[in-house]
């Protein structure tokens, strides 16, 4: 029996829409307009690919933190985060050079403290856009307990 990789698909569309501007679009799902940022000519009220580099790893890391609390049977009262990219000059290249994400997590009991912190340990392992950069990812979570 042959077993086969398994391979998942992802597609979006682009559409320019004048001066630094466009919306991008994916089936089923509301478009995003976006443009360049505004420290190389773009606009500061939209998007920028930058923004969302930042904020689709934020998104990996609450995804992925989720995922394995649910597979440990961890109930989560809220998650919040803020996710920080820094990019400078690197290797001759204006690149990513550090993100920190920094989520605020809430679990019903103390005794699921160390659970989620472990937890927390193990998203490099499993998120897809950590697996896909070079980017240094520092995860650093702030979590108490409801009835701490």
């Amino acid at each position: 029996m042959e077993i086969k990789p398994i391979v998942h698909e992802y597609k979006t569309q682009l559409t320019w829409t004048g001066e630094k501007k466009g919306t991008l679009g994916c089936e089923g799902k509301p478009d995003i307009k976006g443009a360049c940022p505004p420290e190389f000519g773009g606009h500061e009220e939209l998007w920028t690919p930058e923004d969302m580099f930042v904020g689709s790893m934020e998104l990996c890391a609450m995804a992925t933190f989720l995922w394995l609390a649910e597979k440990k049977r961890l109930d989560i009262i809220s998650y919040t985060s803020e996710t920080l990219g820094k990019a400078s000059m690197s290797d001759g290249k204006m690149r990513f050079t550090t993100i920190e994400v920094r989520p605020k997590v809430v679990v019903p009991r103390d005794d699921d403290i160390q659970t989620a912190r472990d937890l927390f340990d193990s998203i490099d392992r499993w998120c897809l856009i950590t697996n896909s950069i070079s980017t240094k990812i520092d995860i650093l979570p702030e979590i108490r307990a409801e009835e701490g």
